[in-house]
């Protein structure tokens, strides 16, 4: 096999970049051998003969490696921590995510007509009193009020209904007796 020395060093001149970064095409040997000057070497360096490589960057590879294993909650373990669990998720910021989901939701209930504004203002006190631990309690909540308030609805209806029931009776009842006082008033009359 040929010596390239000398072209490989011109190339590298010619290129302007290190020895190392030159690629010399292995099946064109002795072509490469020929060249013997700069201008031969910038022709071999158009033919694609003679390349320059790409410089090498540091792999990002066994970085999303980790990364993805974090997602899964790998290497977050006490060691791996650097400031205090507020540092790291302030309670406020928690906090406040927390109000804006339920907030959301009520106004969205709302304007839905799911619940009125008395209940939708009791729930937003209760929310901002710290009541409701997230999204699904507060849903849980609002479903047993509106049944409770479906059940005393009715349970009122009922009541109502017999009230007016026994009213009526107690007016027919009282027609009778009148009836009856009026008919044996009528009858010692006549007698």
């Amino acid at each position: 096999m040929a010596n390239l020395r000398t072209q490989k060093r011109l190339a590298s001149a010619v290129l302007k970049c290190g020895q190392r970064k030159i690629w010399l095409d292995p099946n064109e040997v002795k072509e490469i051998a020929n060249a013997n000057s700069r201008q031969n070497i910038r022709k071999l360096v158009k033919d694609g003969l003679i390349i320059r490589k790409p410089a090498a960057a540091a792999s990002r590879f066994r970085v999303r490696e980790k990364l993805a294993a974090k997602r899964l909650g790998r290497h977050s373990g006490t060691g791996k921590r650097h400031g205090t669990a507020e540092a790291r998720m302030p309670t406020m910021v928690i906090w406040m995510r927390r109000m804006r989901v339920l907030r959301r939701l009520l106004r969205k209930y709302r304007a839905t007509g799911k619940i009125d504004r008395h209940l939708y203002h009791e729930l937003y006190t209760k929310a901002k009193g710290n009541v409701f631990k997230n999204k699904r309690v507060l849903m849980e909540y609002i479903h047993k009020a509106k049944a409770e308030n479906a059940r005393t609805k009715t349970l009122a209806d009922q009541a109502e209904a017999h009230r007016a029931k026994t009213k009526a009776a107690r007016e027919r009842r009282a027609l009778r007796v009148a009836a009856k006082r009026e008919a044996l008033i009528s009858g010692e009359a006549t007698a």
